[in-house]
């Protein structure tokens, strides 16, 4: 049996490396219609949601849903919710995670264009606002916030004013900076913003959510074209019901989840995490230089959620060899995702903190001595 308290640092855009109180809250079973479970907890959870992402002032005009499943079915939630008959979406995509979205539109049969973009390269403002000037029928725009497969940080700001300038319905897949990376919904003009349990709050994996312009998900009734993820009804069970899932709800990832917010909180809040998280990503990117790698994007590009690194060019290194090396010393890395460069991905989420990576630093040094 493995031995909890000794394990894998998980280097990754999620899941993560959780606290012991984070998976300490998992280990009763409960019922979702006993008193014990608490369907209150639903009800703290989705407040507390909004208050991360909307100034107190406008709090009232969003809420909060929470979807069962990964992440992705919450951006398919999204999608085919909101996108109404004759509606049409741009898609902003600039790697795996905006592809994806534009395969969930395909398989949906929408409307949709596609602004294709090399992984390396960022979207800008001025992209946007050209297709939308050429194209009137566009209704919606998707875009991800953080994109992992390289690590690059998308444009948010100057994209949203350019969506909200042609009157359109803003949605912001921030499913791996949310929690780690501070935003204000309204103040940015995101009306549809989609994440996971299991990224920057810190939490497990099994349910995503999403935080809405209520106007906007209350236009959604019956557009959804699927039943498990019609986003409006499972916003309006929860609404009815004091946060009643309409089917089966994640009990165990939902415990876990109320306690990573809470240990958010004692944190100091997103501005604390985010500063810590960026902490984490300049000395592995100064240490990662001192060992002669080198990153993908150029340094303006990057993110604090997750870094990518050229492999090096060592005879003999292959990336298998690399990361169970880096395994036996206590940390899990990820491979590349980039289509035309050999690349792998270090992620700085999660319960990781400085001294944790000055130790991944010296592992590094140790893993690439071993495999000459």
């Amino acid at each position: 049996m493995q031995n909890l308290e000794n394990q894998y640092l998980l280097l990754t855009p999620g899941p993560l490396t959780t606290t012991k109180t984070v998976r300490e809250a998992m280990l009763q079973d409960w019922c979702t219609w006993d008193d014990e479970y608490n369907l209150d907890i639903v009800q703290v959870i989705r407040s507390n949601l909004v208050s991360l992402a909307v100034s107190a002032p406008n709090k009232e005009q969003f809420t909060a849903t929470l979807m069962q499943g990964s992440g992705t079915a919450s951006v398919e939630a999204t999608i085919g919710t909101v996108i109404p008959e004759g509606g049409k979406l741009l898609v902003v995509n600039n790697g795996a995670y905006g592809a994806r979205m534009a395969e969930i539109a395909g398989y949906l049969k929408l409307d949709c264009h596609v602004l294709e973009l090399s992984e390396m390269t960022m979207p800008s403002a001025s992209m946007i606002d050209e297709i939308l000037q050429e194209d009137s029928q566009i209704t919606h725009v998707a875009m991800v916030h953080c994109e992992t497969t390289t690590g690059m940080l998308n444009p948010v700001k100057s994209v949203c004013e350019t969506v909200k300038k042609h009157g359109k319905v803003m949605i912001l897949d921030a499913m791996s900076s949310f929690g780690g990376i501070p935003l204000d919904m309204s103040e940015l003009g995101i009306d549809f913003l989609i994440s996971s349990a299991n990224k920057c709050i810190q939490g497990v994996p099994g349910f995503g959510f999403v935080i809405a312009n209520k106007d906007q998900l209350q236009a959604c009734q019956g557009q959804a074209r699927s039943l498990s993820l019609d986003l409006y009804q499972q916003w309006l069970c929860m609404e009815a019901n004091k946060g009643k899932w309409r089917f089966t709800s994640p009990t165990h990832t939902v415990r876990a989840f109320a306690q990573a917010m809470s240990e958010l909180e004692e944190e100091g809040g997103v501005e604390v995490r985010y500063q810590r998280y960026s902490q984490n990503q300049k000395i592995l990117v100064e240490g990662m230089l001192g060992l002669g790698f080198k990153c993908l994007l150029d340094e303006s590009l990057h993110s604090p959620i997750i870094t990518s690194f050229y492999s090096p060019k060592e005879q003999g290194y292959n990336f298998k060899d690399f990361y169970n090396a880096l395994k036996k010393q206590g940390f899990v890395i990820y491979p590349g995702k980039v289509s035309d460069a050999d690349c792998f991905r270090i992620g700085n989420i999660g319960d990781v903190h400085p001294k944790d990576i000055e130790r991944l630093i010296l592992a590094i040094s140790n893993a690439m001595y071993w495999l000459k």
